[in-house]
């Protein structure tokens, strides 16, 4: 571990990542368009005095913090785009783009990400080695994302990053804890849309007909088994259909529906099995009732998966920080998260930082409509942030 502490040091940069965070909030921009959130990092970088480079992924930039002497080098990164989601709040710094919304807390993200590199370069000269901040664009782009481009387009060419660590605001974790665990931490985030196809006719007369609604709602009632029958009961998964679309007419029999959905899982092998299962059960069935069926399985950001000795350090440093109950066991999601393809590259962790509400019993969760955070977790960020870039600089010398 360092011998800098950062305890207590957020509230000397507290005042400025409230302000950063509230401007980022009323002027959100979507994946692939943050042109103007990045001009205001680089601003914000420059006046600090912190060098940087642009030009990774459209709109991503690498903020470089050098110490007093060569040594590691450890990526610290934020996303930095919106969701194409109207605001329901009301508070004071509520969008002011209409259909746009950081409804996933990217806005805290960059804002702390930022906090952290002013407070690491003012200590600069009392640590070797060098501290990457990674303000990353296309989170969001599921399943494009802006991780592996970043890294197509050499952002971390002169420096390559012993390891790499994010953070994101949880509102189902109080304000104070840190959220991280071995293993899996976040899913593989896959896409699937299913297309049948029958023969139309009136709907007085189906047997002239093959009915594409009937056929896609035995398709929808048989993929669940999949999971209750095929999956492991002690393995992860999760298979949702999100939407469905078919027919044109009250009276008319449908001749086409498409479903679209999620696949998540943690394993490779249940992916790939469940992968498999869906095609032979979709076309089984289609063909069964005299429909076609064609099936596009997209796979998606990989599952996001911390190394045993990352995530006991972002549990050290959160204990340092805060005490041991700041760092309290958690399950991971199977939520998709863009940061797993960095750690394909590089060991890492990825944790939660808790800002739920305290005056709200039932918090809303990440992309809703009315989304929120407790600013007073902005600080602990920062400093969990500023401390782990070092104690990971310390630990891997």
């Amino acid at each position: 571990m360092s011998t800098i502490s950062f305890k207590n040091k957020g509230r000397l940069v507290y005042d400025k990542v409230v302000e950063l965070r509230r401007k980022f909030h009323q002027y959100p921009e979507l994946s692939h368009e943050e042109t103007e959130t990045s001009r205001r990092i680089q601003e914000v970088l420059r006046g600090e005095g912190i060098s940087f480079q642009t030009g990774f992924a459209g709109t991503g930039v690498l903020g470089i913090i050098r110490g007093n002497r060569p040594g590691k080098t450890i990526a610290l990164r934020a996303d930095m785009d919106a969701l194409p989601i109207q605001e329901q709040n009301t508070h004071e710094f509520v969008s002011e783009i209409h259909n746009k919304m950081h409804a996933c807390g990217h806005d805290a993200h960059v804002a702390m990400l930022l906090g952290a590199g002013m407070l690491l370069n003012k200590y600069k000269e009392q640590f070797s080695g060098t501290i990457l901040l990674v303000f990353q664009p296309a989170e969001e782009d599921a399943p494009v994302g802006g991780a592996q481009q970043m890294i197509a387009d050499g952002v971390f060419a002169d420096y390559r990053p012993d390891a790499v660590f994010a953070q994101h605001v949880w509102p189902d974790l109080p304000v104070g804890k840190i959220g991280v665990c071995a293993g899996p931490m976040m899913g593989n985030s896959d896409r699937l849309t299913i297309t049948i196809k029958g023969a139309s006719g009136h709907a007085s007369m189906p047997h002239q007909t093959v009915d594409a609604i009937i056929v896609a709602n035995q398709v929808i009632s048989s993929l669940q088994t999949i999971i209750s029958r095929n999956v492991d009961p002690f393995a992860a998964a999760v298979l949702t259909i999100g939407k469905i679309a078919g027919g044109t007419r009250y009276n008319v029999i449908a001749e086409s529906v498409t479903i679209e959905g999620t696949v998540r899982t943690y394993s490779q092998k249940v992916k790939k099995e469940m992968k498999k299962k869906i095609h032979d059960l979709v076309r089984g069935i289609a063909g069964s009732m005299g429909a076609a069926a064609e099936v596009a399985y997209v796979d998606g950001y990989p599952a996001t998966v911390n190394d045993e000795h990352s995530a006991a350090l972002v549990k050290a440093t959160a204990v340092q920080l805060f005490g041991t109950e700041a760092a309290p066991d958690v399950s991971p999601s199977l939520g998709g998260e863009d940061f797993g393809r960095f750690l394909l590259h590089y060991p890492g962790a990825y944790y939660w930082l808790g800002t739920a509400l305290s005056s709200r019993p039932i918090q809303k969760p990440l992309h809703d409509p009315q989304f929120e955070i407790d600013e007073k977790a902005l600080e602990i960020g920062v400093e969990v942030m500023a401390q782990l870039g070092v104690n990971a600089l310390a630990d891997r010398q």
